[in-house]
């Protein structure tokens, strides 16, 4: 039985049990009150209805009459009222039939009144478009990825065809092998990393977000680029070697990618701030960095993997705190993150296991 019919015959039975409930009343009370025959307007006249049965018999009659009435009324009703009601339903319904098709583009755009359907069908359309998103991310990761782990594979068996038919060139292959070979096990590491991040057994505690980013500075690779640390104590509730990783990778990140100068701060509020110069970035690119393989304003642009950002908005995610890449005014960028700050958050801890959207 649908829902629609199921309202209908609610709405019915509702209407012909207060319909019930109305005439018994009146049956009561011409069944007990008044205690007299009822007379016509005239004294002189006999009396209109001399007998209180035949009055109890007629109201009877027609209260059954109504009844009947009142449930054709009730039926045709409710099932107009109920369809007017659930159409919005119907929207979500046909909504949900072309998502499961492999359409994520669809959406339902309810207007209308302001009620549980409208916040149902906008949290729908909401679904969707992170579905969409997500997918749309994880068809990016997949390409990029191929072509990422395609390109060392195929200079290796090109340096293998060199070698087969140059016997001579044994030594500089194989150091151009060995390069290459490199390359691939810290594409497949940084993979794995990032893998690791979308569903990792974290252990939160009170920590020292300067402290982190002081080791960080210290282990990084020197680079043309000069970095000056302002670190204000900022003790946040994280997972220390998580967040030892989101440092380092800013840190590293600033070095690589910058031009002459990096400033990393961090602030009271659990605030990680690192700011280099270098090329000149339109937001949209800015904001697309945190995507797998992205790399400058290009998908293959640049050293490194392309995994460094978004392997910290995941673990950022992963502590419920946010992440902003924005250009810098001159070229640059300033990533800035903000982590949930031990005062505010004294209850959380402890260890976990959060999942975070895959790419």
């Amino acid at each position: 039985m649908s829902a629609r019919l199921r309202l209908t015959l609610s709405y019915a039975a509702f209407l012909v049990a207060a319909g019930a409930v109305v005439a018994f009343a009146v049956y009561v009370v011409l069944r007990y009150v008044p205690n007299y025959p009822l007379t016509a307007a005239n004294p002189q006249d006999p009396p209109v209805v001399a007998s209180r049965p035949e009055i109890l018999h007629a109201v009877v009659t027609y209260s059954a009459w109504s009844l009947a009435l009142l449930a054709v009324i009730g039926l045709v009703g409710g099932w107009l009222l109920a369809g007017w009601i659930l159409r919005p339903l119907q929207d979500i319904n046909e909504a949900a039939r072309i998502a499961a098709g492999g359409r994520l583009d669809h959406r339902i755009n309810l207007t209308g009144r302001s009620d549980e359907f409208k916040e149902l069908a906008d949290n729908f359309d909401d679904m969707l478009a992170r579905l969409d998103s997500a997918f749309a991310m994880q068809e990016r990761f997949v390409a990029n990825a191929s072509h990422e782990l395609r390109t060392p594979l195929a200079v290796t068996a090109t340096m293998l065809d060199v070698a087969r038919a140059d016997p001579k060139q044994d030594n500089e292959l194989l150091r151009r092998l060995q390069l290459t070979n490199a390359r691939s096990v810290g594409l497949l590491e940084a993979l794995l990393r990032l893998a690791d991040a979308n569903a990792v057994s974290a252990t939160f505690q009170s920590v020292d977000l300067a402290e982190i980013t002081r080791e960080a500075l210290a282990e990084a690779e020197p680079g043309a680029v000069t970095v000056e640390a302002v670190l204000a104590p900022a003790t946040v509730t994280g997972d220390p070697a998580l967040l030892t990783q989101v440092a380092a990778n800013l840190v590293q990140n600033a070095i690589r990618h910058g031009y002459t100068t990096a400033l990393v701060t961090t602030t009271a509020d659990g605030t990680l701030r690192v700011e280099n110069d270098g090329a000149l970035y339109s937001p949209q690119a800015a904001a697309r960095l945190v995507e797998p393989f992205l790399r400058g304003n290009g998908r293959t642009r640049g050293e490194g993997y392309g995994l460094g950002l978004a392997l910290v908005a995941r673990i950022t995610t992963l502590h419920s705190g946010t992440l902003t890449i924005v250009p810098r005014d001159g070229g640059g960028l300033v990533v800035t993150v903000v982590l949930p700050s031990a005062m505010r958050d004294r209850g959380r801890c402890g260890t976990a296991t959060r999942g975070v959207d895959r790419p």
